[in-house]
């Protein structure tokens, strides 16, 4: 009854009739109805300055020949993002010299080039009806954060976009080196790469998944070599700080937990042990249900490595899924997010929405309050912890739904009920 319900949602078509392009046709307007607002913000929208002077000043230390990370700053502070962060904005000095207005235009492109990569994900994995493609384009904040602010966030964001549709496609090799390049820009997207590697398990002979780690790794010392290779110390310790404490008048989540207990080391292992768990309790019970759990899977995998060379293909559905899950469980256990991190899971936000069995009701409810606690500035006790229940309340939604099943075909089934027992 439920998936008859899903499918009458989704438009679905019946078997032997043409697929429904609905979906397709309506992503294509929603694309050139967004371009033209893009247009009109950038056109008469006053931009508002935050990183992008201190953008500009890192990037001339940079091509001035400075290889010490410690020695550069901008106006906002010490440069604590990979080098792929710099060849990027250089590039876009290079291409509007420095200047604020070509480079929305620049970003406006970013924009549309992004959300035509997310409309290929939920149009390809089927999980969302048509109309629903229209949430993609409503959010206030995301508008201003891609072309008023210019954060390098957006770029990171749109490079794991497209290494998602490669990963739908299976390229998996491929895939693996733009989302390294997207961990070059902003650690942030580091948030996927448990999801990430659980996937690539599932999809990969061990040694491909060991061919494509070190793949994804050789993109981060060739980026990183300059640096690597004069000061390493100082590039390793700025790059890649894991233990950054953020201000706390900055966060829009945890802003009730007084200031003390924000910026504690006690808080922020209570919270790396609720995402490891949530993790892995999510792993075992619904991503490798299928496969007879998370613990008897990788028994398998890596006590008889060499018995299994590829595995089967999953649904597009399946790995957008467990992308976008383990992003959205690290979000909610993440101790700080400023207002350009919302671009880190808003667009997967109707898909998760759509994954639970709430009311459509509900999970438009639920939309438009997170977008509200996004936009209401500064944050205040009441608006973080609003936001901490709503994503909570995603979160135990996605819990209670039924997990689907992975396969492309439903002939594998038999295949995949020998691998669980094999398992």
């Amino acid at each position: 009854m439920a998936r008859t319900r899903t499918m009458k949602e989704r438009g679905a078509s019946a078997p032997g009739t043409p697929a429904d392009r609905r979906p397709l046709y309506f992503a294509a307007f929603l694309l050139l109805a967004d371009a033209a607002l893009v247009a009109l913000i950038v056109a008469f929208v006053p931009y508002t300055k935050i990183d992008w002077d201190a953008y500009m000043s890192q990037v001339d230390a940079f091509r001035e020949g400075e290889r010490d990370y410690t020695k550069i700053e901008g106006d906002t502070g010490p440069l604590v993002y990979p080098a792929g962060f710099l060849y990027v904005y250089s590039a876009i000095k290079f291409l509007t010299a420095g200047q604020v207005f070509p480079a929305q235009i620049l970003f406006g492109v970013l924009y549309i080039v992004n959300l035509s990569l997310v409309m290929l994900l939920y149009v390809k994995s089927e999980v969302l009806p048509w109309w629903a493609l229209g949430l993609l384009c409503l959010s206030k904040r995301i508008h201003s954060i891609f072309v008023l602010r210019l954060f390098n966030d957006c770029i990171a964001m749109t490079l794991l976009h497209a290494a998602m549709v490669l990963i739908i496609y299976h390229k998996w090799y491929l895939g693996l080196i733009i989302f390294s390049g997207a961990v070059s820009v902003k650690m942030n997207v580091l948030l996927f790469a448990p999801s990430l590697f659980l996937l690539m398990l599932k999809a990969m002979s061990i040694k491909g998944v060991v061919f494509a780690l070190l793949g994804a790794a050789g993109v981060q010392v060739l980026l990183g070599f300059p640096f690597l290779l004069s000061h390493p110390v100082e590039y390793i310790s700025r790059a890649f700080d894991l233990g950054r404490v953020f201000i706390h008048f900055w966060s829009v989540n945890f802003k009730f937990v007084p200031e003390k207990l924000f910026v504690s080391k006690e808080l922020a292992v209570a919270l790396l042990f609720f995402h490891l768990t949530a993790l892995m309790v999510f792993a075992h019970y619904k991503w490798f249900k299928h496969e007879g759990g998370l613990f008897r899977f990788v028994h398998s995998r890596f006590g008889d490595a060499t018995s299994i060379q590829q595995l089967i293909s999953y649904k597009p559905e399946h790995i957008v899924t467990v992308m976008f899950v383990g992003n959205f469980i690290g979000i909610v256990c993440a101790r700080s997010l400023h207002y350009q991190f919302y671009s880190w899971y808003f667009y997967s936000l109707p898909f998760l929405l759509w994954r639970t069995q709430f009311p459509t009701v509900v999970r438009i409810i639920l939309f438009v309050g997170v977008e509200l606690c996004w936009n209401i500035y500064p944050s205040t006790a009441y608006s973080s912890l609003l936001l901490l229940f709503l994503h909570i309340l995603i979160l135990f939604g996605l819990w209670r739904s039924p997990a689907e099943y992975p396969y492309v075909d439903k002939k594998d089934k038999p295949h995949s009920n020998k691998l669980g027992k094999a398992m």
